[in-house]
């Protein structure tokens, strides 16, 4: 019985030991075909180069200012008596915003209006008597002098009280409203912002080896992040004679209309001036270009017997425009480059070219909205 179970056992380690032997030798040879097989050629996108006429301009970061603006304050203190205006209200030129308190002031101003027509009348006597010859002329001089201090008087106050009226010195829209009724104000205290809108000023900054390249009149396209895809165009309206000693740029200003008061004082925004040369370059999509610590190079695709192949090819680029990209040197019109897949890419390897799926190639490209 000992004897059949051995017999058994050793069958079954025989018959488990070819089975493995089986499985080890078919891995094996998966392994030794796998390792055998070359890779497939990576697949990229390509795009043709072409040769352009690009119009030139210089950029810039720009803030923008309004034409006029002010924090409203008062010259004279008091309280406030009337608020005549809302916030974010658009006012005209002269429109009353505030009354302080001016009850003294006009019971002083009924006062010396009581002196001034009792010095009229005065004056009146005297010139009447100085005509019979019934007093000297010195009176009549007199008379006229207490006339015109009494008039001076009656002036003074109601200049105050005109002070204490608070009108809106330009034509703008308000910001928000910093007093309330009954406050006392300081003289100088700031009472609401106003700002005239249209026009608008967008100041920038530009090295000064530009300083013959621009000038008085022209086309400065301005852009902001609050409006994607849109653009603002104005013109150069001046040029700042003084060059910054701590930037040793030049400043300008750029007058832009502003009818639907979209752009406020204080943005940030980019400029980009126009100038009146053109420049001529090998466009191609920005994707194209890789860059690396020893310059910026393009992928060129060589079509052989056996099929597309790839080398590097250092360029030197230029401005962009959109989603495209200048070259200025080392790429020649009708050349093929790689405009995806470039990680995948090394020289001289082959590669399979898929153009059924482009990037953006695009001079002026607009947001999606979402």
């Amino acid at each position: 019985m000992n004897k059949r179970a051995i017999i058994l056992v050793a069958a079954g380690v025989l018959v488990f030991a070819a089975i493995f032997g089986v499985k080890f030798l078919q891995v094996r040879a998966a392994m030794a075909a796998r390792a055998s097989m070359a890779p497939p050629p990576p697949a990229v996108s390509t795009a043709i180069a072409h040769r352009e006429t690009w119009a030139v301009r210089l950029h810039a970061v720009a803030s923008l200012q309004s034409e006029e603006g002010i924090v409203v304050s008062n010259e004279v203190a008091g309280v406030v008596q009337k608020i005549t205006f809302e916030s974010g209200q658009s006012v005209h030129e002269g429109a009353p915003l505030l009354v302080l308190d001016d009850s003294s002031e006009q019971a002083q101003l009924a006062g010396l209006r009581a002196s001034l027509k009792l010095a009229a009348i005065s004056l009146a006597r005297s010139e009447d008597l100085r005509s019979k010859g019934s007093n000297t002329q010195a009176e009549l001089d007199a008379a006229k002098a207490a006339g015109d201090q009494a008039q001076a008087a009656v002036d003074e106050v109601q200049a105050h009280i005109a002070k204490k009226h608070l009108t809106a010195p330009f034509g703008g829209k308000l910001g928000l409203r910093l007093v309330s009724l009954g406050q006392y104000l300081a003289a100088g205290s700031q009472i609401v912002q106003l700002e005239s809108l249209d026009p608008i000023y967008a100041d920038f900054g530009l090295p000064q080896q530009q300083l013959s390249r621009v000038k008085p009149g022209m086309e400065a396209i301005v852009t902001v992040d609050a409006y994607p895809g849109r653009t603002f165009q104005g013109q150069i309206e001046a040029i700042d004679p003084r060059v910054s000693t701590d930037t040793l740029n030049l400043r300008l200003r750029a007058r832009l209309p502003n009818p639907d008061h979209l752009l406020r004082p204080g943005m940030f925004a980019s400029v980009d001036v126009t100038l009146p040369e053109s420049l001529p370059v090998i466009s191609i999509p920005g994707t194209a270009l890789t860059h690396s610590p020893y310059g910026d190079y393009v992928y060129l695709i060589d079509h052989t017997p056996a099929g597309p192949i790839v080398h590097q090819c250092f360029v030197h680029a230029g401005p962009w425009r959109g989603d495209q990209v200048s070259i200025l040197e080392g790429l020649k019109e009708g050349a093929e480059v790689v405009s995806t897949g470039q990680m995948k890419l090394r020289n001289n390897i082959a590669v399979q070219i898929n153009n059924s799926v482009l990037p953006d190639n695009n001079p002026a490209p607009k947001p999606v909205e979402s």
